[in-house]
């Protein structure tokens, strides 16, 4: 696995298209999202009985991540599984859903542009009061960092490969990644993430430790990296700057 895939502080080409959405999310592991709706307390059975029931409810846990991003209220939740449960089963379907991609693209995006809005506000507010905090420092571009640990290294520039030990959250506390989790330390070029750590982590030395605050804009702005992060969110990482990892010379050899 790479350290930083896609949805992760690596930042590849990103698609914003539905059929990608729906492939690539309905693998990933559960988060919640700092503007996450609260769950509708409609009275369910809760029961589980069997291995099949549990793996057949899992499957719809995770098949629902594919269309988080459309907000869905519990209306709109009825018609989507009205088109599933037909499109599934084989029956007639109402109308040509293929013909009507480009309206539900059309839906996608208005709902992630309203969801962006909701939590670059909140993101603003959150940095605003981290931004007073004792011993935090906001940088001209909005990125607030805060010291924990200052180190006795050499501080890196963005032309170099680091090796770092991480852990992010969303503004709510929800752990999106963690380098530690996995007990492996990430190595990436600081050219090659998103800016908010080309910057911040400039700032470090290494042995150093940093709480670093990302505005949505210089992290993954409003198309966010669902489902794991939402449009307009505000990120945070606990960063460890372990060692300035030095690229191989180039080769001189014809």
């Amino acid at each position: 696995m790479a350290p930083f895939p896609a949805g992760k502080l690596y930042n590849p080409r990103m698609k914003n298209t539905f059929a990608i959405v729906l492939l690539a999310a309905a693998f990933t592991l559960p988060v919640q999202a700092a503007d996450k709706k609260p769950a509708d307390k409609t009275p369910a059975d809760k029961t589980l009985a069997t291995d099949q029931e549990k793996t057949l409810y899992a499957l719809g846990a995770l098949l629902s991540r594919s269309i988080q991003t459309f907000d869905l209220t519990s209306a709109e939740l009825v018609q989507v599984q009205r088109g599933l449960t037909d499109g599934v089963l084989g029956r007639k379907l109402l109308l040509d859903a293929q013909a009507m991609a480009p309206q539900v693209q059309q839906l996608q995006g208005a709902r992630m542009q309203a969801a962006a809005v909701k939590a670059t506000a909140a993101g603003a507010a959150f940095i605003d009061k981290a931004a007073k905090e004792p011993g935090a420092t906001k940088t001209a571009s909005g990125i607030v960092v805060t010291t924990t640990s200052v180190g006795q290294g050499a501080a890196p520039t963005a032309n170099d490969q680091v090796k770092v030990h991480y852990e992010g959250r969303l503004i709510d506390g929800t752990v999106f990644d963690s380098s530690r989790q996995r007990n492996e330390p990430a190595v990436f070029p600081l050219k090659g993430v998103i800016p908010c750590w080309t910057e911040a982590v400039q700032l470090m030395k290494v042995g150093g430790k940093a709480h670093i605050i990302c505005p949505a804009n210089l992290a993954y702005g409003d198309r966010g990296s669902p489902p794991l992060i939402r449009p307009g969110s505000t990120l945070i990482f606990d960063v460890e700057l372990l060692d300035i990892v030095k690229l191989p010379a180039p080769s001189t050899s014809p």
